[in-house]
């Protein structure tokens, strides 16, 4: 105890850090941040998936919208008629397709299969 008043005398903040009730919230404080199941580090690791999981969720959320605007344009007969002649290069039969192909679509097409 002698010491711990000599040093106090020599040092004066350390008065304030010998008292009990800072010790406590000192305590406290670092079990809160550092040691605690619920940690300030633990909070910003969750915080971050949360974060992660809500860009997805936004991204799906658009999606699926998008695809639904989609649908209701295929349930009429002349959009579901051009979408088909369009992607799948269907047509009817007494028609012939050409399908013209550009160099620069070429290039671009072997580039991405590479």
């Amino acid at each position: 105890m002698k010491f711990f008043k000599k040093t106090a005398k020599r040092y004066p903040f350390l008065k304030v850090l010998g008292n009990r009730y800072v010790l406590v919230i000192a305590f406290v404080a670092v079990w809160l941040i550092f040691l605690d199941n619920y940690s300030y580090f633990e909070h910003r690791i969750l915080d971050k998936e949360i974060d992660k999981l809500e860009k997805n969720r936004d991204f799906y959320v658009r999606e699926i919208k998008k695809d639904s605007t989609g649908i209701k344009q295929l349930k009429n007969p002349e959009e579901t008629e051009k979408y088909a002649r369009e992607k799948y290069y269907m047509k009817r039969d007494d028609e012939d397709i050409y399908i013209i192909e550009f160099e620069e679509d070429a290039k671009t097409a072997k580039d991405t299969a590479s």
